[in-house]
């Protein structure tokens, strides 16, 4: 059955756009995991913990992921108070795959940050708190293409000025995504500072299944979903393969796909044990990765290893905290290990790029 009328939500909108592109580059037969050397049919992963830096909760969170899970990578949000903490714990531990989580947005209510480049040199990035805009919609609103790409090279620059080697460039929110001058500067950068930007650019089988999930929710809240309903065409996402080709062609690693929606995922009922939330969690990665195609991928959490004050923060530190379970779960480690997936992190990606002509 096919939707009609139905409006896409504006976020989705704005999600939509980062797959536009004049080029007309034809799509490749391989995976970008075939191209970066691994047998055909292979299952890589990356899973990536967002968020690092933002608190101390968040620090810890991160650090158990991927110390005690399986969690391979890790991106910090240098603006934010906790960044020089988690800073120093990659310095002393070099081999943790950590980006940068460029960030354009405080979405907290009370827990907020200013940008980088300077509340007088970004008065678009800025609300009446000298913080930056609290949703995406605002920044796309407020900002110009020169001001972000000013604010995301300071986050550059000071990670650099930390001593730190970025493996990667992520976004915020989907800020950079939001809008296609902002994604040129995103790119841009990259491949300025040769540093890989994350894309996905293949066959975005779970990726299109996040950005569904809203409409279908959507539905069923107004009891209009029925299984097997045919949703607004998203053929638009095969248009990234060729933003994808031309950031390979400027010698970075591309993303196949990208999991973005462990936040939604609860299971059923109030107060469910922490314990059940991250074996509910670990049972959805489970389930992804079954219908996750050959190829790369990357599988967004975003663990925090809750303390007392987080709760100032934000309420979600529930499913930040399931998110580290299920990271640890060791039903979730003996699936990925039967299943012969690989584990792998940016720093890899890049190494097995730079051999590639």
């Amino acid at each position: 059955m096919l939707i009609k009328n139905l409006v896409i939500p504006r976020w989705l909108c704005y999600v939509l756009m980062i797959v536009y592109s004049q080029s007309t580059i034809a799509q490749t037969k391989n995976t970008y995991a075939e191209k970066l050397g691994w047998p055909k049919g292979t299952k890589v992963v990356i899973f990536h913990v967002d968020d690092a830096g933002m608190s101390y909760s968040s620090n810890r969170g991160a650090i158990r992921s991927i110390e005690e899970g399986v969690a391979t990578s890790v991106s910090i949000m240098m603006p934010c108070s906790w960044a020089a903490s988690f800073g120093k714990y990659v310095l002393k531990n070099p081999s943790v795959d950590a980006g940068l989580h460029l960030t354009l947005t405080s979405e907290w209510q009370d827990y907020r940050w200013p940008p980088l480049n300077g509340i007088s040199h970004s008065p678009g990035l800025v609300d009446n708190d000298g913080c930056m805009w609290h949703t995406v919609e605002q920044v796309v609103k407020n900002a110009n293409p020169d001001m972000v790409e000013q604010e995301i090279r300071a986050q550059v620059e000071r990670a650099l000025k930390m001593g730190l080697k970025p493996t990667h460039l992520d976004s915020h929110m989907g800020t950079l995504f939001a809008h296609v001058p902002f994604l040129e500067r995103y790119i841009k950068i990259g491949i300025e500072y040769k540093i890989p930007v994350m894309f996905p650019g293949g066959n975005n089988t779970l990726l299109k299944d996040c950005l569904q999930y809203p409409m279908i929710k959507k539905l069923k809240a107004e009891g209009k979903w029925q299984e097997g309903m045919k949703l607004p065409d998203l053929d638009l996402l095969k248009q990234s393969t060729s933003v994808g080709e031309m950031i390979w062609k400027a010698g970075l690693p591309v993303l196949d796909d990208l999991h973005t929606m462990s936040g939604d995922w609860r299971p059923e009922g109030s107060n469910v044990p922490a314990a059940d939330w991250g074996k509910y969690k670990a049972k959805k990665w489970m389930e992804a990765l079954e219908k996750m195609q050959p190829g790369v991928a990357m599988l967004i959490v975003h663990s925090s290893d809750i303390t007392e004050e987080f709760k100032y923060i934000s309420g979600s530190g529930g499913s930040r905290y399931a998110d580290m379970l299920s990271m640890m779960d060791p039903d979730l480690k003996a699936y990925i290990k039967s299943n012969g997936i690989v584990l792998t992190t940016w720093k890899e990606l890049m190494e097995r790029r730079q051999k590639i002509k």
